[in-house]
């Protein structure tokens, strides 16, 4: 697998500079998934651009009548002047497009010259299960000294020892090497089913680190309905997809 087999087509030329970037490649619970798309309808972002690739599954997600590729990027400036930018993915990338996944966006936010990259995920804890009433725990991890030292003066708990894989990891890497600001938020998750709460959580920690004020008290009453609709959703996606090799997720982290 190659970077070049995989491409990101800007639909309009926009002045993203500064902007944060939300990455959302489902994990577990679908907490990435779920948090892209409420931001882009809670933030009123409109789609920009698409990732393309030979390898991504054959479909096309409509929505309200509108055709759309299964990752899109959407984009828009909020009232106190933060820019934000979500790629949001309806399918789990195969293992072997993840470093290549990870490579387009770490130079497509590079080019843009974007400030920081945000990937939120889903994890299940050990030992511990989480009710229905019970709020999900979440925790950041950041790629640069300076990050790190945001994320303690926002009283963001730290993630301090475990494994992140996929996308989330292979960009937090790639953020250490390159010095440029990537934070991993991770969300108590349930693991066998779309879990919007954890969603929440992580939109919550997103807000903090962007000073944007999002209202995700709708998520919250409406968290049935939606894990409900993504479960429908991912049943009808799944024979589509079922021939990826997709590998079982680690059972301890995201």
């Amino acid at each position: 697998m190659q970077d070049k087999d995989i491409e990101i087509v800007d639909f309009e030329d926009i002045n993203l500079e500064g902007a944060t970037v939300i990455a959302g490649f489902p994990s577990i619970g679908l907490v990435s998934t779920i948090a892209a798309n409420y931001l882009i309808d809670a933030l009123n972002l409109k789609q920009v651009g698409a990732v393309n690739s030979p390898h991504f599954p054959a479909l096309s997600v409509v929505h309200t009548g509108e055709p759309l590729s299964p990752v899109r990027i959407y984009a828009g400036e909020q009232n106190n002047g933060e820019k934000i930018v979500v790629f949001v993915s309806e399918f789990k990338p195969k293992p072997q497009l993840i470093n290549s996944i990870s490579s387009i966006i770490m130079k497509w936010v590079t080019e843009k010259k974007c400030k920081m990259l945000i990937s939120p995920e889903g994890m299940v804890v050990e030992g511990k299960d989480i009710s229905n009433d019970e709020l999900a725990g979440a925790y950041a991890i950041g790629s640069t000294v300076d990050v790190r030292r945001h994320l303690a003066m926002k009283n963001i708990s730290q993630f301090k020892n475990g494994i992140i894989a996929g996308v989330s990891g292979v960009l937090l890497n790639k953020g250490k090497h390159s010095d440029f600001d990537v934070i991993s938020i991770l969300t108590e998750a349930h693991p066998n089913y779309p879990d919007a709460k954890a969603a929440a959580a992580a939109i919550n920690i997103i807000a903090l680190i962007t000073d944007i004020k999002i209202n995700v008290a709708p998520l919250y009453e409406e968290s049935e309905r939606i894990e409900k609709q993504l479960q429908k959703f991912h049943k009808q996606a799944k024979p589509m997809v079922s021939t990826t090799g997709q590998v079982p997720q680690p059972n301890m982290y995201g």
